[in-house]
Parts: structure tokens; C-alpha cells; sequence
């Protein structure tokens, strides 16, 4: 497993890369590295677990080889988990394994509580995982889940914004705020829409 290949995923604000080793039709391991770390992390240690195993570690972003976020964005927890659920929608993997060093435990974990259905093993070096209270489990569970589910479709459904006439354009900012008046939709839409040739 001494060789291994670079991987590319596209996200919004650029690539994730990964390093790839294994056949690709083998058993899924996503490999995620610690703070400041990259996938080299990983390459001493591939070469000596099993070999009918497809191992990809990504470089999360801001670090190795895949893009930065943009400046002025945070590095959130959350958002590497995001990160993790991008590459694996990109490789079409319905259940793996994840494993994790230190802070890519922690992601490991939070992915496993927040999407428990994917993963059939979680192997941790040096890390705890992911602990919660057991009082806020539920809510935390829930908004986290929908927040992310939400971001990707949204980056999924990526369309050309839809150009309106401006009675159109208003008609809409008024339905959806019942207490704006006409007039006062009228200015907010002076600043808040561009004009198109489209309209």
C-alpha cells in the first residue's frame, strides 16, 4: 500500500484534496487528521493495515493541499464535519469507516453522532471522540444535523438566481414580510436588488 493517488473534491470556496491508497473497490476508510496536521499524517500507516481496504485521507481545508476558506471565515468543528460529509457524498459512500487522530477524532466523532447510519466503525488514535452532556444530546442532535443537511442542499440546488420584473420583486419581499409596508419594501429593495438585463 506504499502507493497512493491525489484526490480532488470541488466545495464552494475551492477543493478539498485527499491522498488515496488501496483498491477503490475495497472496504471505505476515510482518514481525518489532527490540528494543524495534514493526510501525510496517514503515511506510515496505511502501508501496514490490511490491504483489501480503499483509504482516503483528506487534508481538511485550510490545511495540506486543499483550499483555504475564505478570509475572515472561522475553522469550526462543525464545519470540518461538513467538510467530511461533502468528500463523502463526492465518493458515493453510503456506510465506512472512520478513522481519526486528535482533533480528527473529535470531527470523527461528532460525524458518528450526527450521522450514526454511515458509519459501521470508528477507530480513535489519541483522541476522545466527541462528549456531550446527556441533557443536551437531543436538541444538539437535531439543529446540528439540520443545519449541515440544509447547507449542502442548498450548495446541491446551486441555480442562476431568477431575475424578476420590480412589482414582481416586491410583490415577493411583501409576502414574505407581513409587516413590511409597500413603501417601505420599495426602499429596502433600492439597496437589496441588482438589475439584470434579464431584469
Amino acid at each position: 500500500l506504499g502507493m497512493f493517488s491525489e484526490l480532488k473534491f470541488p466545495v464552494p470556496w475551492g477543493h478539498v484534496a485527499a491522498k488515496a491508497w488501496g483498491p477503490s473497490e475495497g472496504h471505505p476508510v476515510l482518514c481525518l487528521h489532527g490540528w494543524l496536521d495534514n493526510a501525510n499524517t496517514f503515511d506510515k500507516l496505511i502501508p501496514l493495515l490490511p490491504k483489501d481496504c480503499y483509504y482516503v485521507a483528506m487534508d481538511f481545508s485550510g490545511h495540506g493541499l486543499s483550499s483555504h476558506r475564505p478570509a475572515g471565515s472561522a475553522y469550526h468543528f462543525l464545519d470540518y464535519v461538513s467538510d467530511v460529509c461533502r468528500v463523502t457524498a463526492a465518493l458515493q459512500w453510503r456506510r465506512f469507516t472512520l478513522m481519526g487522530h486528535s482533533m480528527g477524532g473529535a470531527v470523527a466523532g461528532m460525524f458518528c453522532f450526527l450521522y450514526p447510519e454511515m458509519v459501521d466503525k470508528l477507530i480513535l488514535l489519541e483522541s476522545l471522540g466527541f462528549l456531550l452532556a446527556p441533557e443536551d444530546t437531543e436538541a444538539w442532535l437535531k439543529s446540528k444535523r439540520m443545519v449541515i443537511d440544509r447547507l449542502l442542499n442548498l450548495e446541491a440546488k446551486q441555480q442562476i438566481p431568477k431575475a424578476r420584473s420590480p412589482e414582481a420583486a416586491l410583490q415577493r419581499l411583501l409576502e414574505a414580510n407581513r409587516h413590511l409596508t409597500a413603501e417601505g419594501g420599495a426602499i429596502l429593495l433600492q439597496r437589496g436588488a441588482t438589475e439584470t438585463p434579464a431584469g
